[in-house]
């Protein structure tokens, strides 16, 4: 176990979570426990300015937050005990842990060019988890398309006509906005939805961004597997199962998780991906497998750690903060 480590969490307003579901309250507990320090801060208080002189003569930026030391514990409405409010410094801190949710915006986006500043180890450095340079380059429905051999038939594009034409060849398809996050905006659309061209033609009035559109695959009605990773080392899964009459499996808009192991094709995937995740910093990390195919590479704010402890006993926050000191 490490010393005491000062952990700086930027997040939602922690009032506001559920702690029965909420895996950066699963992440702050084990963290109490171990002892450190905690400290919770929005995106929106962070401040980038000139600071300290350095010994070549330099002068490093300082990035500073508006921090509030919290205890946590499990009880329902008195789950945060909050500190008085202070600016400090962030490069004090040992860990920052970035697990706003998204959209991946370009407020979002902002967040990781700032916490660059930052990011590393040692004097004036925190170790930010996940790498803010590796999250900005991988959009996780984009980053799994550099694996083409391990995910259904896809197609990202403006091009409506490319869309049609994806259509007419696998009939039945999902469109998903390219930086959307929970299921929010995904559609099925089967061969003879009369909605289709209405679909288009309302997010391209409200969106510039591209959409990704995948064959639909059957297998999802029996679920869609949530692997937890840490530095690349699957640590278990949960499988996601969508409510009856939904294509969406996902926890927000009443997907069902159910225990779940993981078959040798999950193996063969996290392999495959393995090495890139831990190349580029990506220590915790969740992707989705639908039936044989990998479709999406979580790495912003990764669910699935508080419902795969209750269905298989393992303590995957302890796993995850393991791989964490390990690099400090």
């Amino acid at each position: 176990m490490a010393s005491s480590i000062r952990v700086a969490v930027q997040m939602d307003p922690l009032e506001g979570i559920s702690i029965s579901g909420d895996s950066t309250f699963a992440m702050m507990l084990e963290a109490q426990e171990r002892g450190h320090s905690l400290f919770v801060y929005q995106v929106e208080s962070l401040a980038l300015r000139e600071g300290t002189q350095q010994p070549d003569g330099g002068r490093r930026q300082r990035l500073t937050a508006q921090v509030r030391p919290v205890k946590v514990q499990r009880v329902q409405g008195n789950h945060a005990l909050f500190g008085e409010p202070e600016r400090v410094d962030l490069g004090d801190m040992d860990v920052i842990l970035m697990r706003q949710d998204p959209p991946f915006d370009m407020a979002y986006i902002t967040g990781t060019h700032l916490l660059e500043h930052v990011h590393g180890t040692g004097p004036g450095r925190a170790l930010v988890v996940n790498n803010p340079r590796a999250v900005r380059d991988a959009p996780e429905k984009l980053l799994v398309t550099h694996y083409p051999e391990l995910m259904p038939p896809t197609l990202v594009t403006w091009d409506v006509r490319e869309i049609g034409e994806f259509r007419r060849q696998w009939k039945d398809i999902v469109i998903k906005p390219l930086f959307g996050n929970g299921g929010s905006g995904v559609f099925r659309i089967r061969e003879d939805d009369p909605n289709f061209n209405a679909l288009l033609e309302m997010h391209f009035a409200r969106s510039r961004e591209p959409l990704m559109i995948q064959k639909f695959e059957p297998a999802v009605q029996t679920g869609d597997k949530r692997i937890i990773l840490s530095d690349g080392r699957p640590i278990g899964a949960i499988n996601r199962v969508p409510a009856a009459g939904e294509a969406r499996s996902n926890m927000h808009v009443g997907g069902r998780a159910e225990k779940a192991g993981l078959t040798k094709r999950d193996q063969e995937i996290c392999e495959a991906i393995a090495p890139a995740l831990r190349d580029n910093g990506l220590i915790f990390v969740g992707i989705d497998v639908i039936g044989d195919w990998l479709t999406e590479i979580n790495v912003t704010s990764p669910t699935g750690l508080q419902e795969l402890a209750r269905f298989d006993g393992s303590r995957p926050a302890a796993e995850l903060w393991d791989a964490i000191e390990g690099h400090l």
